[in-house]
């Protein structure tokens, strides 16, 4: 007994002692080893040194060093596979977790963006956002830069004919590294290495154009530069916001997928913070910039748990900067690859894609799966699929994610792309919305639009109670943590034992979707459910599926805020909110090309399709697969269409209130929302 107390006793102060273990951070020069001797003077901190940001991230990847701050372009390198590394801890420049990267020249140049060739450049690093990755991205996709492709050449190899010459630190061709000053690294070995440094090239003249960010020219020089705006015309260097190459996401620090470790990495931060004797955003005295965090950075906030370089770099900044990698990922011109949750949608895309074969032979519908819809949403981030049809509040989180709304389902001839979300209940229970708490509910999944935002928005504005299991003891909300009040009533596929599709948010879940919260309440497995205003009605008087063959549509009533109670057909009068319809979403990039083939899929396979063999718009083996049935045709949006456009902003509003419940935000919107360009 004496040596199983000991041995839990050496065990816990093993523990201990591990916790407390220094944060190895590591370094890329001797000027920033020096601030971090002196950073692990005041806490727990030790430091590595290595030569440049792709050397530290492989010490991290082996244990070797624990943590390094990186711009957007290092951050994916570090993502990649075998590093895998991820972000944990963002850079705030006051109250903005994002830069613009900006193109600066000296004032009384004449030139602008598009005069750029034969001109000379001074750069932050090779494969850095706002020194690199962005204006050169953006001289290619303007053909202000012509390039034939990885295959013919390194990008590296264009860029040296059409500058004259230039500084690119860790650059590997000679061409250009002419204008530096040092070595060509990418450490502070190199002068004219990173922000700082690109701005010092083009004031010491060396240089006709600087790329940095908004803030790395210092107040009391502004005056003697200006910006070049990507539409050929310069402004002032205060007019950042509306004159810039790119909105980029702030540098942040990466670690392995570690969170016990990255606690401790930001608590230690968080300690040094609060030393009056030492600035960490401060490199005045070591003789550089930038050192370890840029001196720009007023605080720095911990990214979720669940945050990878895909969601922190965003869907807009993945396509630059893979545009430009030598490994660049070939697409196919023309097929998309739709996106299904379930086996039920599996099943349906699966024969699409075997009738999509065009009269040349070419496929142009494949099928990816995902777990959920939010699964999905990430593979259509991470390019393996391209698209899918998503509910308003899908829409709302995917957009978050830096993906677009292209085009809508419209549900009837007046193209209309807008429906009503509805609280139905049974007649025979005398409810009203007064009455509903301490009610079981049903419904549609959690944070979908009449299913979960429209209601639960409401009840928050009632209440201001983010607890909702308060107001409902029970319910089924597919896509709810599985301990969660709102799983109790949820049905599965039905499958007596093994079952692992309870509160899934799939069409495995019988009581999942628009058909599934109708469902929930004619089963009694909830009092109301919150659905769109045409279910009832599709769903009785025989037009239902079997279980729903008795169901009378008069056994049901509509109610809503102050009104009592209506029958089903008078929604207009009586509803929680007027919607948008669902949307198929995508990355921007791609928009065009999704249109041109679900367009031409349509013509063949919508409503009025010349192909009778597949029915896009029908669901055979379930209710709403892959769209709605009730879907006419896809109008396609205006190019470019934000998600904040397509959902208007009472909509908007309403789900900024709703995120004040930080427990019914998914994961993944959260880390989306962590990494976007707006205040902390």
């Amino acid at each position: 007994m004496k040596l199983f107390v000991v041995s839990a006793l050496l065990g816990c102060l093993a523990t201990a002692v591990a916790a407390l273990a220094d944060v190895k951070w590591c370094v890329k020069s001797d000027i920033e080893e020096k601030k971090c001797k002196d950073l692990a003077a005041k806490g727990p901190f030790s430091c590595v040194k290595r030569d440049g940001s792709i050397e530290c991230i492989k010490a991290i990847h082996a244990g070797e060093a624990d943590a390094i701050t990186l711009d957007s372009g290092d951050i994916y390198t570090a993502g990649l596979k075998p590093y895998e590394l991820r972000p944990i801890i963002a850079e705030y420049a006051g109250k903005e977790n994002c830069y613009y990267a900006v193109a600066v020249a000296r004032k009384g140049t004449k030139f602008g963006f598009k005069d750029l060739r034969g001109k000379k450049s001074c750069h932050t690093g090779i494969g850095k956002s706002a020194g690199w990755n962005i204006p050169i991205g953006m001289l290619l996709s303007k053909d202000i830069m012509q390039w034939e492709g990885p295959e013919v050449k390194p990008v590296e190899d264009v860029v040296s004919t059409f500058f004259l010459e230039s500084c690119v630190p860790g650059a590997t061709k000679p061409s250009l590294c002419k204008l530096c000053k040092g070595d060509c690294t990418k450490t502070h070995s190199e002068p004219y290495y990173g922000y700082a440094g690109a701005f010092q090239c083009l004031k010491d003249g060396k240089g006709d154009v600087a790329f940095v960010n908004h803030l790395t020219v210092p107040v009391s020089e502004r005056d003697d530069y200006e910006l070049l705006c990507s539409d050929g015309t310069r402004a002032p260097m205060d007019s950042a916001e509306t004159c810039n190459l790119a909105k980029v996401p702030s540098h942040a620090v990466v670690g392995r997928k570690d969170p016990e470790l990255t606690k401790h990495i930001f608590k230690s931060l968080t300690i040094v913070q609060k030393d009056p004797t030492f600035d960490l955003f401060s490199s005045e005295g070591y003789g550089a910039k930038d050192l370890m965090f840029k001196d720009s950075t007023q605080s720095l906030v911990e990214l979720p748990p669940t945050m990878d370089f895909f969601l922190y770099l965003g869907a807009d900044y993945l396509s630059t900067i893979r545009s430009l990698k030598k490994e660049q990922i070939k697409e196919s011109t023309d097929s998309i690859k739709w996106c299904t949750v379930g086996h039920a949608e599996k099943k349906k895309c699966d024969k699409w894609n075997i009738n999509s074969m065009d009269e040349n032979g070419d496929i142009k519908i494949e099928c990816e799966t995902g777990i959920t819809t939010e699964d999905c949403i990430q593979k259509i981030l991470r390019k393996e699929a391209d698209a899918m049809s998503l509910d308003g509040g899908a829409v709302y989180t995917a957009g978050v994610c830096g993906l677009v709304p292209v085009m809508a389902e419209q549900y009837d001839s007046d193209l209309l792309l807008s429906y009503y979300a509805v609280a139905v209940v049974k007649k025979s229970s005398g409810l009203t919305w007064e009455t509903l708490g301490g009610k079981s509910s049903c419904h549609t999944a959690m944070g979908r639009t009449a299913g979960w935002n429209i209601p639960m928005g409401l009840i928050h504005q009632q209440t201001g109670n983010c607890k909702f299991s308060d107001f409902f003891p029970e319910g089924c909300a597919p896509g709810a943590k599985t301990d969660s009040t709102f799983c109790k009533k949820c049905a599965g596929s039905g499958k007596a034992v093994g079952d692992d599709s309870k509160c899934k948010a799939s069409s495995e879940e019988r009581y999942f979707s628009y058909d599934g919260a109708f469902r929930c309440l004619a089963e009694d497995a909830g009092d109301v459910a919150f659905i769109k205003h045409s279910i009832v009605e599709e769903y009785t008087d025989g037009k239902g599926p079997s279980w729903a063959k008795d169901l009378r549509s008069e056994d049901f009533e509509i109610i809503c805020p102050d009104k009592g109670r209506h029958p089903v057909q008078k929604f207009i009068d009586c509803h929680l909110a007027k919607v948008p319809t669902h949307a198929v979403v995508t990355r921007n990039e791609i928009a065009s090309k999704v249109v041109a083939v679900l367009t031409e899929q349509q013509a063949r396979f919508g409503s009025t399709g010349t192909d009778p063999i597949f029915k896009m718009f029908e669901s055979k083996d379930g209710k709403n697969l892959l769209f709605k049935d009730k879907t006419q045709s896809l109008q396609a949006l205006s190019i470019p269409t934000t998600y904040k456009d397509f959902l208007g902003k009472e909509y908007e509003i309403s789900m900024r209130s709703l995120r004040l419940c930080p427990d019914y935000t998914s994961d993944l919107e959260k880390s989306c929302e962590s990494r976007r360009c707006t205040s902390a």
